[in-house]
């Protein structure tokens, strides 16, 4: 599978300065099988280290000199380690702090020595005082599930995305026929989501029930893990606030509100269990915004937020929401899908380097996603299906005269009224600059 963090690793390797590099995401988005493949094709060889696995690895970071360490590694492996050409994985580091700390020494005293750690639970680890972080000594990126466009390539599907890209940049419709296959893969992708293992099951198989096994046991392994790293008692409140995002975006109002989570639910009661899920990279905060201004994160409101879950398809799978449902829009399922749109635009925008808000305007208006976009503030509006009414956008436009805003549906590509029509399965065009 293609996947776009690829050309950022090269970058990292072409690097004068380069640093150990930490690749963060969430467990099974894909991060071991990237590094790995990047070292076959851009290294000599590799050595990998996973400290889950092979507890007695710690052992060799007893004393933290590098040049120690890469002595005893290549003894324990039997491969010469070679600056500049080997490439060393040490994956699942959360397991072993010392060679966390590690991480600062190779950035001193050994930086012709490539390092990528990769950790699942690193955040958490990290946060809730297991381990001593290098501050300033390693560089981070962010490996998301598959997003729509990775998808379309894992699909085969090249030239619509150039044919994709070139509607989004022109504003022009694309050909009805391509329109439509689009949208067909849209509702496909709202089911199977971006997890490389459903994915690929899908691609191969086209069994809908097989994703549906695979996603539930991502599901159950999310669960298991909720107990590392985590005090007893907060792991039932960890488990109940994640079954509680999918729910929760069924409702009209999406605000998450603890008292749906329980009768009488605070959020003193449910803080720590919310900050897990997202150390863990398994869900996602989006921020009520109090004032459009600079710098945005500045002007979040602490306690109003959304809350989406780091995959559309597990989403979906949280609920058991039925492949057929999706695909042929059975209007039960409305509610529901108009949350499931919103998180699936929100991993969109996360996965390219997009921070999206919300805003409201007490009870009479609300728009889904405020992001900045080639320096501007920019509203957007998500419909699940055709809908050009936008009562909600008209009143954040007349109040602050944004330089356009967009509105993402089921309708083609158009620019009309300061108001750039992006189709559902076009959110991936939506850059930074």
């Amino acid at each position: 599978m293609d996947r776009k963090i690829y050309k950022d690793l090269i970058l990292w390797k072409q690097k004068s300065d380069r640093k150990p590099l930490i690749l963060q995401g969430a467990r099974q988005v894909g991060k071991t099988y990237i590094v790995n493949y990047f070292a076959g094709k851009e290294y000599a060889n590799s050595v990998y280290l996973n400290f889950e696995k092979d507890k007695g690895l710690v052992e060799f970071f007893a004393d933290l000199t590098p040049e120690k360490i890469i002595k005893k590694i290549s003894v324990y492996k039997r491969r010469e380690i070679i600056p500049g050409h080997t490439l060393l994985i040490f994956d699942e580091i959360q397991a072993c702090p010392e060679a966390i700390t590690s991480l600062k020494y190779f950035c001193e005293d050994a930086p012709e020595y490539h390092v990528v750690a990769l950790g699942s639970l690193l955040g958490v680890s990290v946060n809730r005082g297991n381990s001593s972080f290098p501050v300033g000594k390693v560089e981070f990126m962010t490996l998301y599930p598959l997003d729509f466009e990775e998808y379309l390539l894992a699909r085969g599907e090249e030239e619509l995305v150039k044919m994709i890209y070139e509607s989004f940049s022109s504003n022009s419709a694309l050909e009805s026929v391509f329109h439509e296959r689009a949208l067909d893969y849209y509702k496909e992708y709202l089911f199977v989501g971006g997890m490389p293992e459903a994915v690929e099951e899908y691609n191969k198989n086209g069994n809908p029930d097989l994703v549906r096994i695979i996603q539930q046991s991502i599901l159950e392994a999310y669960h298991n893990d909720m107990g590392k790293y985590n005090k007893r008692s907060e792991i039932p409140k960890t488990k109940l606030i994640y079954k509680s995002i999918s729910t929760q975006l069924a409702k009209e109002n999406k605000k998450f509100k603890y008292k749906d989570v329980k009768q009488g639910g605070r959020a003193s009661e449910f803080e720590s269990a919310i900050e897990w899920l997202c150390l863990a990279g398994i869900a996602r905060q989006n921020y009520r915004l109090e004032q459009i201004m600079l710098p945005m994160d500045a002007y979040r409101s602490l306690s109003d937020f959304k809350f989406y879950m780091s995959d559309v398809g597990l989403c979906g799978a949280s609920q058991d929401i039925d492949y057929e449902d999706i695909v042929y829009e059975n209007p039960m399922l409305d509610n529901f899908k108009g949350g499931l749109a919103e998180n699936y635009v929100y991993c969109q925008l996360l996965a390219n380097g997009l921070p999206a808000y919300y805003w409201t305007s007490g009870s009479q208006a609300e728009v889904d996603f405020i992001s900045r976009i080639g320096g501007s503030i920019i509203p957007i509006e998500v419909k699940a299906k055709i809908n050009n009414r936008s009562r909600s956008l008209q009143s954040y436009v007349g109040r602050y005269s944004p330089d356009y805003s967009i509105r993402i549906s089921a309708k083609n590509f158009g620019f009309e009224n300061g108001i750039k029509s992006v189709p559902l399965y076009a959110v991936f065009c939506i850059k930074k600059q």
